[in-house]
């Protein structure tokens, strides 16, 4: 791994750019998490149960696509603006269109087993290939962008701004354009509306790619690799890598949280509190609470260690939670702020976790001498992507259990179980993410300052 010397130093155009990307990310990645289950419930008919089941099926397709394309990015050449941010380009408008597809309200009136069907095929299309064959490689070129650590914690801080500004577009503005008022009072999802709004998700996205590809500037160059795939030894080495086991475990414990915060926020305000506008208004907090966090989240980790913040904002975010349950509150706005101030948990995890897997990956290069950018990221996110479908598949449980159907989404017992679950879900993550982060996570902020300063001087003697 060598830095190049020819090209301009890193700075706002990388920050701004690597946020993009992430933004594209996002646009179709959070539709997903915070609409899909309520549109094959509600307009499609299409047990949540069975959303749930799908979500957490696709997640053993991704088992095979996530190491295959980190094993296609770590050898493949690079290209003339680098070995990563090529394959943006490639599959940005192939992602956006899959996501379209999603959201197919014309077939809401064919026979089941094609819904059934049309879910599974567009759904694993969407994640299981493109989502993968995108994400792999933005995720990795966070390394290739810059060799600092501090920069690597700049791009994380930039990269979920990427997410807030995303959380702010579909969590704020399209609950109230996707949502009507029935005959009964009740607040419905619209399927026609939905799919226009799935529309506009996706040609904002390709907008996003293209901006992360035109302004991001990969300056750190990693060699193709060319030895043979040795699946044995790849699965050795995760499983003694500590780090990577860690930080793996943390993201699973974090998404727990914060999909089924989303998740259930389509559920909890229209079905429990019927307040469409305090949904919209929590999301729009949780987008201010992130970009408030990353005006000093950055600097925080840099004194204390991105370790040791991330379990003290895990452990406050579990506490908000447990008192929203508790109090068991009829009034949207006050669980708006309860809502808001857990999410400071969220945001603070988020704005560093990227940084942390960079991390791991530099402890990886230490430990082993090998640079594994692409591997490494790609059992990572196959990792996130078992998150996923973890929350997933418990909240299309848990609603089934508390008796969720289209007939039943406004009885008064199916309500209180809905409030239940959006609280103490969440509250449950946050202490698991604060005992794997203490238990199993071993990079210190002493470790990190050790590492980089190892590999500063490992490439200074290659130059």
């Amino acid at each position: 791994m060598k830095e190049r010397n020819t090209v301009k130093p890193f700075g706002f155009s990388d920050k701004i750019g690597y946020m993009f990307g992430n933004f594209g990310n996002d646009f179709t990645f959070l539709l997903s998490s915070m609409m899909l289950m309520k549109f094959y419930s509600d307009v499609m008919g299409v047990s949540v149960a069975l959303v749930g089941t799908m979500m957490m099926a696709a997640r053993f397709v991704d088992a095979f696509t996530d190491i295959a394309m980190g094993q296609i990015v770590d050898r493949s050449k690079p290209g003339k603006k680098g070995k990563f941010i090529k394959w943006i380009k490639l599959v940005a408008g192939p992602i956006a269109l899959a996501s379209f597809l999603m959201y197919a309200s014309w077939f809401k009136d064919m026979p089941m087993a094609f819904k059934i069907f049309w879910m599974f095929f567009t759904y694993i299309l969407w994640g299981s290939v493109f989502y993968t064959a995108i994400n792999i490689p933005y995720g990795s070129m966070a390394s290739a962008v810059s060799a600092d650590p501090n920069d690597r914690a700049e791009l994380s801080n930039w990269r979920t701004i990427g997410t807030a500004l995303a959380s702010a577009a579909i969590g704020v503005v399209l609950p109230l354009f996707v949502f009507y008022t029935d005959a009964n009072g009740n607040q419905v999802l619209s399927g026609n509306r939905m799919m226009i709004a799935a529309l506009v998700c996706s040609i904002a996205a390709f907008v996003c790619y293209m901006l992360c590809y035109n302004l991001v500037t990969e300056r750190v160059k990693i060699e193709q690799k060319t030895e043979k795939f040795d699946l044995k030894k790849l699965l050795k080495g995760v499983a003694t890598n500590k780090a990577l086991i860690g930080i793996v475990a943390s993201s699973i414990a974090m998404l727990l949280v914060q999909l089924t915060v989303a998740t259930m926020a389509g559920y909890v305000f229209p079905n429990y509190f019927g307040n469409i506008k305090a949904q919209s208004a929590a999301n729009l907090l949780g987008t201010v609470v992130i970009l408030i966090c990353a005006g000093f989240t950055v600097k925080l980790s840099q004194r204390y260690g991105r370790k040791e913040v991330s379990i003290a904002a895990a452990i406050f975010g579990a506490v908000i939670y447990f008192a929203a349950y508790f109090t068991q509150t009829t009034n949207a706005w006050v669980f708006v702020g309860f809502y808001g101030v857990s999410y400071i948990g969220i945001a603070i995890f988020n704005l560093i976790c990227w940084a942390m897997i960079t991390d791991v990956i530099d402890d990886t290069e230490v430990k082993t001498g090998e640079r594994s950018d692409g591997t490494i990221y790609a059992v990572y996110s196959f990792a996130r992507k078992l998150g996923q479908a973890a929350s997933s598949g418990l909240s299309g449980f848990l609603l089934s259990i508390v008796g969720y159907t289209q007939a039943t989404a406004f009885d008064p017992e199916v309500v209180n179980g809905i409030y239940d679950v959006t609280c103490l879900v969440p509250a449950i993550g946050y202490i698991l993410l604060a005992l794997v982060l203490f238990f199993l996570y071993p990079l210190s902020r002493g470790r990190v300052e050790k590492n980089a300063k190892i590999l500063a001087e490992k490439r200074a003697i290659s130059e």
